[in-house]
């Protein structure tokens, strides 16, 4: 008798979501990164929430997309901290030893300088994963 009984599971499904189920989320985040830009950097925190909310349902490429957003947001995060640390430590450092400032000035510049080039990476690293996404091929 149990053998006329068609193949279902008994048990529930636990597995992450289709691959296709990720995609939209992905797009969006690397959209919002991209925009980040333009709206001071306030659509990257909304794109990291699109992406910490679309991970659990993706899989395969969105997913490496998925989990390449967010680790490109925190590592830009933690090297932007470090670059204004060092800035305000520069600039404490200035008014504490103004004669000092030949080389302080100067080091405060290329912190800034880090500053700029590492937005204008985050935003060319987003828009290569965008192509890469639209491709269907991993970040």
């Amino acid at each position: 008798m149990a053998d006329d009984l068609p193949d279902t599971p008994r048990e529930p499904r636990f597995a992450t979501g289709h691959e296709s189920e990720g995609r939209p989320a992905a797009l969006i985040a690397w959209g919002l990164y991209i925009l980040s830009l333009p709206s001071a950097n306030l659509l990257v925190i909304v794109g990291l929430i699109v992406a910490y909310a679309g991970r659990s349902g993706s899989d395969g490429v969105s997913r490496a997309h998925i989990d390449a957003q967010i680790g490109l947001f925190w590592s830009v995060f933690w090297w932007t901290i470090l670059l204004w640390t060092g800035i305000a430590i520069c600039l404490v450092a200035f008014f504490a030893m103004p004669d000092m400032g030949i080389v302080l000035i100067p080091l405060a510049l290329l912190l800034g300088l880090g500053l700029l080039f590492l937005t204008v990476w985050f935003t060319i690293k987003s828009i290569i994963g965008l192509f890469r996404l639209l491709g269907d091929k991993a970040p």
